[in-house]
């Protein structure tokens, strides 16, 4: 019986593996014969699993059910869930937490003490600060995400930074999750342009509109446009230097927010970068720590980094030289 048990618990795990499985492979993998694979598969369909057959008669492939069967999962897998349903229960969907505790809190119950250790372990030696953020109805991240994928023009109420609200409709592309907040990456019918909203300011109107054929994404892909959104247009003052470094190495220097590096070639690229006063635009651009060249910024741009050469080389003028 206990041999039995352990290879129905090995033959679904082979099955979760997300392949096909012809009865010959599997019968080799679990050292038996291909009668009893059949049989042992006819018992996990006892046990509620879906297991459909493929290739006629001769093959297998465990499918989507009705209910959540128990699954299988190694050790990095349940260290991996662990540690997502932790991040998760600080998450920024309305809800969530509450769902996220349970989960890990049933998962944690079954956890071998081997593993139990390794999470105990990771918990003790790690601490998260949790940064405020506006949080999303799962409804509304769920009524944008169905619009996406079936291609559907999206109505909603946007109520603005501002607090005026207005009617949009928009051709959405996708969803993404930056800097604590859930952004919608859209197409503005009205506006004739790409457009981003914050999704915790949407309101859906349902139904969804007309079906529509997917645009390319913006110049960039959406992720570049999104940090350039949120980044260098969104201050008052913009400027774009090139930096005498790789794109792969500015990057490290430049946070979410700051700027945009666009790569030109292997020893240099481009950082848009915005700021509330030239002054601001100077610090943003010297903090990178990496040689640049101004190419655009206001007139007031360069006058301030002058100032600021001027400032610095008299903070040192009579500090002694070593």
């Amino acid at each position: 019986m206990l041999e039995s048990s352990a290879r129905l618990l090995k033959l679904l795990a082979l099955l979760q593996a997300n392949r096909d499985w012809t009865g010959a492979e599997l019968a080799e993998r679990l050292g038996v014969t291909g009668r009893t694979v059949r049989r042992d598969i006819d018992r996990l369909r006892e046990l509620g699993y879906p297991v459909h057959a493929t290739r006629g008669a001769a093959g297998y492939r465990l499918g989507a059910g009705a209910a959540l069967p128990p699954l299988l999962l190694d050790d990095d897998e349940a260290v991996a869930v662990v540690v997502g349903l932790r991040s998760a229960s600080g998450g920024t969907v309305t809800g969530i937490e509450e769902a996220s505790l349970r989960a890990l809190t049933k998962l944690e119950q079954v956890l071998p003490p081997r593993l139990r250790h390794r999470v105990r372990t990771l918990r003790g030696a790690t601490l998260r600060v949790a940064a405020p953020g506006a949080t999303v109805p799962p409804d509304t991240l769920m009524a944008i995400a169905e619009a996406c994928d079936r291609h559907e023009r999206l109505r909603f109420d946007y109520r603005a930074h501002s607090g005026v609200s207005s009617v949009r409709s928009v051709e959405p592309h996708t969803l993404v999750h930056f800097s604590r907040h859930w952004y919608l990456v859209a197409w503005d019918v009205d506006r004739a342009d790409w457009r981003t909203f914050r999704a915790d300011r949407i309101t859906p109107r349902i139904p969804t509109g007309p079906r529509f054929s997917p645009r390319e994404p913006p110049e960039g892909g959406v992720v570049a446009y999104l940090s350039m959104r949120l980044s260098a247009r969104s201050w008052p003052y913009q400027a774009t230097v090139l930096l005498h470094s790789s794109a792969e190495d500015a990057a490290d220097s430049v946070w979410p927010g700051m700027g945009v590096v666009e790569a030109v070639d292997d020893r240099s690229c481009r950082l848009h970068v915005g700021g509330e006063s030239p002054e601001g635009l100077v610090w943003m651009i010297t903090s990178v720590d990496i040689d640049f060249t101004v190419l655009t910024g206001p007139p007031e741009l360069v006058g301030a980094i002058r100032a600021q050469a001027v400032r610095c080389d008299r903070a040192v003028r009579d500090f002694p030289a070593p």
